[in-house]
């Protein structure tokens, strides 16, 4: 393509497309582990068991949203018109949503995501 502009407004679609897939992610997360976790707890008859499993799937869904974000964040404001100003915000972005991303690994895992094995078990 040698038209700038039709390629700004493809970066643009796509990066729009990315942010519209990550909010897709995050709501249809609630949703689904939502309904799973109302089945779960019918079923087995156990909120605590059913409550931890919710909090795993939805922390899960919610970091898969995180990561379409920061990639449509990254689309936007390279391809499009990066200016000083639009660097550093994408760099707070990211930054901000990175550590989302790891305190919801630890929530999720009980580990941060560069250690190995199970967690230690938590002392009362």
């Amino acid at each position: 393509m040698k038209n700038p502009e039709a390629l700004s407004a493809l970066w643009l679609v796509i990066s729009t497309s990315l942010e519209a897939a990550g909010v897709v992610i995050v709501v249809a997360g609630a949703l689904g582990t939502t309904v799973a976790f109302v089945r779960r707890s019918v079923k087995e008859g156990s909120l605590n068991a059913a409550f931890s499993q919710f909090r795993s799937d939805f922390g899960k869904a919610i970091l898969l949203g995180l990561e379409f974000l920061v990639a449509a964040d990254i689309v936007g404001t390279v391809a499009i018109g990066p200016t000083l100003q639009d660097l550093a915000v994408l760099g707070l972005l990211v930054l901000i949503r990175t550590f989302l991303s790891f305190s919801l690994e630890v929530e999720i895992s009980g580990r941060w995501p560069w250690q190995s094995g199970k967690p230690e078990p938590k002392a009362d």
